[in-house]
């Protein structure tokens, strides 16, 4: 099937991939009465009354807004936010489908970051959580941070948060076939943008240590005066021996590699000079750092890339419903650290030890668990961290 042709054929039948259902139904005098006025003025009253009771009286409690600007739109880049909508759209499927989540995509039309921010929180109020989405960094970190200091409802970065937790989900699990501890192994992530960088800090505190960050230039490395703000800022936090120099130099020795880059920039014989036992995890779509037959035959044991057509499909779709989901079920305030680490360790252990095989290290996509396990997961978490409101 040629995806492409077929997907633009099917849009066009589509006409959207979503749409507003009613829940109440408005067959005669009494229902109308009942659903709008007059009846509807009580529990606008009740909620002037109490705030809390928007959540019990609306559709609020099970409600995501799919934010974006349109900057970094799958790989096809700053392409508007109309333009990124299918996306936005595609994505609420995925929060319906895989955790039973209503989703609203809103695409706003600005690459100024107060004003998303300012736009987002003001239309906060109809919503229990917000999905960030497709932001080019570094200003995804600011837009983030700034709506997290003044909603009261979970913020997410999904091109972030979600890919650092399947990823350590995938870690944690082949980590158990080759026998490695994470505090003692050298791992190297190539790219140091919004997904590089929160993988790197999720993978800090579940106990790595030695850590080294690269980007176009080569090894992040603290006392380097020509890096941004942002990477001096990593800097601090990784490259313990201060390793210098370009990827393949960083590469040697290392246990694992994780790419969140762009394609065949991986070669045979830098996973050739990794540890023994190595782990690649190559995840620039459609065309990996490097192929997975290269990575195998270069003598790494096991490889991980984003794509459906080979084992090992890190896919963010494992996360961000089931996190969505436990965090609405208890009306979290905010997505923590604790969530994070629990919603990983969630996704690995629905591969048992009697399952897990260097071809197998993660759950499927449509493994009808996930949403379950991860939700609870969550809930549990936010509940022990004090953020559940329920």
């Amino acid at each position: 099937m040629d995806y492409r042709k077929e997907s633009l054929r099917l849009h066009s039948e589509w006409k959207g991939k979503i749409e507003i259902t009613a829940r109440a139904k408005v067959g005669d005098k009494d229902a109308l009465s009942l659903a709008y006025t007059p009846g509807v003025a009580e529990p606008c009253l009740a909620i002037k009354e109490d705030y809390n009771k928007s959540w019990e009286l609306t559709r609020r409690w099970n409600t995501v807004a799919v934010i974006t600007d349109g900057t970094a739109v799958l790989g096809l880049g700053d392409i508007g936010p109309e333009a990124g909508m299918p996306v936005m759209e595609g994505k609420c499927v995925l929060f319906k489908e895989f955790g039973g989540v209503d989703a609203i995509p809103i695409c706003v039309r600005t690459k100024d970051v107060d004003e998303i921010v300012n736009t987002v929180y003001n239309i906060s109020g109809s919503f229990g959580g917000i999905n960030l989405e497709d932001i080019s960094a570094p200003r995804c970190f600011e837009v983030e941070r700034k709506l997290k200091e003044i909603c009261d409802i979970p913020v997410f970065h999904d091109d972030q948060h979600g890919t650092a937790i399947c990823l350590a989900a995938a870690m944690i699990n082949a980590l158990k076939i080759v026998n490695k501890n994470i505090g003692d192994i050298k791992c190297i992530i190539n790219g140091a943008g919004a997904a590089g960088t929160a993988i790197g800090e999720l993978m800090l505190k579940l106990g790595l240590k030695n850590l080294i960050m690269c980007d176009k230039f080569g090894a992040i490395c603290k006392g380097d005066e020509t890096l941004s703000e942002a990477h001096k800022e990593l800097s601090l936090k990784t490259n313990p021996k201060h390793e210098k120099g370009a990827l393949k130099d960083v590469m040697r020795g290392a246990d694992i590699f994780i790419g969140v880059s762009a394609p065949n920039i991986v070669t045979k014989e830098m996973v050739a000079s990794m540890n023994k036992d190595a782990i690649v995890f190559a995840m620039a779509n459609p065309v990996p750092e490097i192929m997975p037959d290269v990575a195998l035959e270069a003598g790494a044991k096991i490889v991980g890339t984003g794509r459906s057509d080979f084992p090992n499909q890190i896919n963010n779709v494992l996360a961000f419903p089931g996190i969505f989901r436990g965090a609405l079920d208890v009306r979290a305030k905010n997505i923590t650290e604790e969530m994070k680490i629990a919603a990983a360790y969630a996704i690995a252990s629905l591969v048992s030890d009697d399952e897990l095989s260097a071809e197998y290290i993660i759950p499927r996509a449509f493994d009808k668990r996930i949403k379950d396990t991860v939700a609870k997961a969550v809930a549990d978490a936010a509940i022990k961290c004090g953020v559940a409101r329920i």
